[in-house]
């Protein structure tokens, strides 16, 4: 079964009283080579583009599926949005959740009226898992992203970015599964085929990548990210097909690279994303997409980032920008030698943090110490002028992080 954009035309008629139309951010100052928008899914019921999807699928649901219910599987966000769809509808839910799942996503699930099972560390477990409940207790199964009235739902983003902003040049997607990127591509190669599409996953889950480049769908051994959203081993057999026909470029980036975006958007846009929300600006403000003076919207999919990793997110993205460093420095053990460090780095600007200063050390000499040293900067060239600085005065840095 194919997706045809009259699907997602229908799929927006029945979506305009329940999704809200998200708005685009910009022109931003999140990057200086190209124009930067913002397509805000993190403001969308839920606090993620699933609902879109979701509600499209169990809407078209017979009264006969609907009367057994349905059972989905899910990082997170696809389990709200199913979870918020069947309770709308009446229908009873059993969400799958991986038992990694961000608590904050699975406390949500549940206050939506769902029922929970928890199965295996990554997606795929669960959905091996709602595959076994699906046939053992005759629910319909509500697929994450490789259903095409889900992908049709998520395709009236890709309707709403030509209608709000139709001079862009590029849509930059976060992909996992292939759902979100699949719909967005459809709709807008078919009604605007001259503006990009390009998709961004996980370093450590580049599942779609591999399997474009390789030209079949591969089944990756393992995954890891923050991105828990995109953590998926294996693309959907509709949304490979899709991604090879309609995207022009499939680009990864690191977690720290996801981090310093997600940081980036806090602290410019105020706007607070997840991992997988974050990985289209990471791909755009390091440079990993030919899109230099164009106007581009990056989508922004989903804000349920879990508050217990924030603050781990958020020094990874201070580290990444430069804008907090670690140096261990070794030093004579003498009166006065911590007082020329700290002076040497507040001459420059830099403000300390923290201290720790270790006398007995098997690498240090006996006459020396070592120094940890962790200090606020302004970016990676401050670091290096003050790292330079502590070597011009006579100071060994033994490392750097």
């Amino acid at each position: 079964m194919s997706v045809e954009i009259s699907e997602i035309f229908k799929a927006r008629e029945v979506l305009k009283n329940v999704a809200v139309r998200t708005p685009i951010m910009g022109p931003t100052q999140l990057s200086d080579y190209c124009e930067v928008y913002l397509k805000a899914e993190n403001l969308q019921n839920t606090g993620s583009f699933k609902l879109r999807g979701a509600y499209y699928k169990i809407s078209q649901l017979s009264e006969e599926e609907k009367s057994k219910g349905v059972i989905a599987c899910s990082a997170g966000n696809h389990a709200q949005g199913v979870a918020l769809a069947a309770t709308g509808n009446g229908i009873k839910s059993l969400i799958c959740l991986p038992s990694t799942a961000p608590l904050s996503k699975i406390e949500a699930t549940k206050k939506l009226g769902a029922d929970i099972c928890l199965a295996g560390s990554v997606y795929d477990d669960a959905y091996q898992k709602a595959v076994e409940l699906k046939d053992k207790l005759g629910y319909t199964f509500v697929h994450p992203f490789d259903d095409p009235l889900l992908i049709a739902g998520q395709g009236t983003i890709g309707l709403e970015i030509i209608e709000q902003l139709p001079e862009a040049n590029a849509v930059v997607v976060p992909v996992g599964g292939g759902g979100l990127i699949s719909g967005i591509a459809i709709a807008i190669k078919t009604l605007r085929p001259d503006i990009k599409v390009y998709g961004v996953q996980a370093e450590g889950a580049p599942s779609m990548k591999i399997s474009i480049d390789s030209g079949k769908r591969k089944t990756l051994d393992q995954v890891s990210t923050i991105a828990d959203g995109i953590k998926v081993k294996q693309p959907g057999e509709h949304t490979f097909e899709i991604c090879q026909k309609y995207v022009d470029e499939i680009v990864t980036v690191n977690d720290d690279e996801i981090a310093a975006a997600i940081l980036m958007l806090m602290e410019k846009q105020k706007v607070v994303t997840e991992g997988a929300g974050a990985s289209s600006l990471a791909a755009v403000i390091f440079h990993k997409l030919p899109v230099e003076g164009e106007k581009v919207v990056c989508i922004v999919s989903g804000g349920n980032i879990d508050v217990n990793i924030l603050n781990r997110v958020i020094t990874h993205g201070l580290v990444k920008s430069g804008r907090m460093v670690a140096l261990t420095i070794d030093m004579p053990d003498r009166p006065g030698a911590l007082a020329d460090v700290s002076k040497a780095i507040a001459d420059l600007g830099g403000n300390v943090i923290s201290v720790i200063h270790e006398r007995v050390s098997r690498s240090a000499h006996i006459n020396s110490c070592l120094l940890h040293i962790e200090m606020e900067t302004r970016n990676n060239e401050h670091i290096s002028e003050i790292k330079e600085k502590l070597k011009e005065i006579g100071y060994k840095i033994v490392r750097s992080s």
